[in-house]
């Protein structure tokens, strides 16, 4: 399914321009609309908390060893929230069924820009993943197949979540490490959404490698921590990228300046690289309507409408079924907490989490154990940083999908084969792994029924 070493890709790890029960639905409970506002508005005591912290830093401080204060987190794991990217299934299927490379490049593009929308109400940054976190799930999806992610926290300083999707029947892979770096700018907090995902159609391109698509993430921005209204803003340039079709698409989440402008406005071109040549043109706004306009025709139409579309939440485990470190098995007290909007509650059960990490941690340095992930492998190709440990190189859907279901836990009723263990380093055959789908399946633990 996948094979050999990818070609270069320009740019991939280069600074950004700056811009101007049974199964339980994943946000099941009183997890918050996504489609509410992106501001907040805090007291006078969550202010003067906010101060505290903020008075003490210098503008490009590091915040990710700062603990923030609870009442700004979203109600889940960033392991959990990268999921928002695999929730329209509707822009995500149809892309291995269209015969033009161009038309299907656009319906990548469309598939990339329908996820942003889907956020908590406010201004929230999920919980921080603490070292060898897991989180599983699974979509139904509407032809009766499903699809499936698993993810797991690589790194913990600096962080690196690292996550696999497969939808076996429709032939489409998605590896990713996203590596967030967060800084406080003063007024405003930037996380910088760092890593790359590769998007692979396996049933196009290459026998064996597929056609391969390389996505970034806009960053984030938070203004108005000191004075105003606290909001929220996605910024910068990114881009979808074909190295196959030497076709790239170049997008500008632009935020909004002083004076001028408009929040949550994009804008971008697709082109052919080699050539030069631009195709399109999209314009509009990441949480409303996008529209895409032929260069050549000049016809323009609405390519993805946020306002009127409906995620498809993903499936997990029910909690008593999850091991020790299964997100939501690990974060329950804190989320209960902070659903109940019981801040001090919320802040003691995330320090219980927090120490017991850094307890873990001084006892693997005490017995000399270096810690490495369970269920991903590094890998030196396209900047992933990680891939999935096991072997998926099934030649049908049905091999794909034993493989998958026997890598980790994921559908109910199944259940880890032992308790989450402190893995000691080994060596493993190939430790900087290729995505070639042919390496041998070590490291993985298995999953039983």
């Amino acid at each position: 399914m996948f094979g050999g070493h990818g070609p270069h890709i320009p740019h991939v790890s280069g600074r950004r321009r700056g811009s101007t029960t049974s199964s339980r639905k994943s946000d099941e409970g009183d997890r918050p609309d996504p489609t509410e506002d992106d501001t907040t508005v805090v007291d006078e005591g969550e202010k003067s908390m906010l101060l505290s912290i903020i008075s003490q830093l210098k503008p490009g401080a590091d915040l990710s060893r700062i603990s923030l204060p609870t009442f700004i987190l979203e109600p889940r794991s960033m392991l959990e929230r990268i999921t928002n990217f695999m929730q329209h299934p509707e822009t995500l299927l149809p892309m291995t069924t269209i015969d033009d490379p161009v038309e299907r490049f656009v319906s990548v593009v469309k598939f990339y820009l329908s996820g942003w929308h889907l956020k908590p109400p406010g201004v929230k940054k999920p919980l921080n993943p603490i070292l060898g976190e897991q989180f599983a799930c699974y979509w139904d999806l509407p032809d009766k197949c499903r699809a499936y992610y698993i993810s797991e926290q690589t790194s913990h300083h600096p962080p690196k979540s690292s996550y696999f999707y497969l939808a076996p029947h429709h032939h489409i892979r998605i590896d990713g490490t996203l590596k967030p770096r967060s800084r406080f700018l003063g007024n405003s907090a930037a996380s910088m959404m760092e890593g790359i995902s590769v998007l692979t159609l396996t049933n196009k391109g290459k026998p064996g490698v597929g056609e391969k698509y390389i996505l970034n993430q806009p960053n984030i921005y938070v203004r108005g921590i000191l004075f105003g209204t606290m909001k929220y803003e996605l910024g910068d340039y990114v881009y979808v990228r074909c190295p196959e079709n030497n076709l790239v698409a170049e997008i500008e989440f632009r935020v909004k300046g002083f004076f001028t402008g408009t929040y949550n406005a994009i804008h971008g071109t697709i082109k052919n690289e080699k050539t030069g040549e631009k195709l399109y043109e999209i314009t509009g706004k990441w949480n409303e309507e996008m529209f895409i306009k032929d260069e050549l025709t000049g016809r323009s139409e609405l390519l993805f409408d946020a306002t009127n579309a409906k995620p498809s939440l993903p499936l997990v485990r029910p909690i008593a079924e999850q091991n020790e470190k299964e997100s939501q098995n690990l974060w329950a007290p804190t989320i209960s907490a902070l659903l109940k909007k019981d801040q001090d509650a919320a802040t003691d059960e995330k320090i219980k989490v927090e120490e017991k990490q850094r307890s873990d941690t001084r006892k693997r340095e005490s017995d000399g154990i270096e810690w490495v992930p369970q269920l991903f492998k590094p890998t030196d190709e396209y900047g992933l940083d990680y891939i999935i440990y096991a072997n998926i190189d099934g030649k049908d859907p049905e091999t794909l999908e034993k493989q998958v279901l026997a890598i980790t836990p994921i559908l109910p009723g199944s259940h880890s084969t032992g308790k989450f263990a402190i893995p000691p380093h080994q060596s493993h055959p190939n430790d900087a792994a290729h995505i070639t789908g042919t390496e041998p399946d070590t490291g993985a633990k298995g999953a039983e029924t």
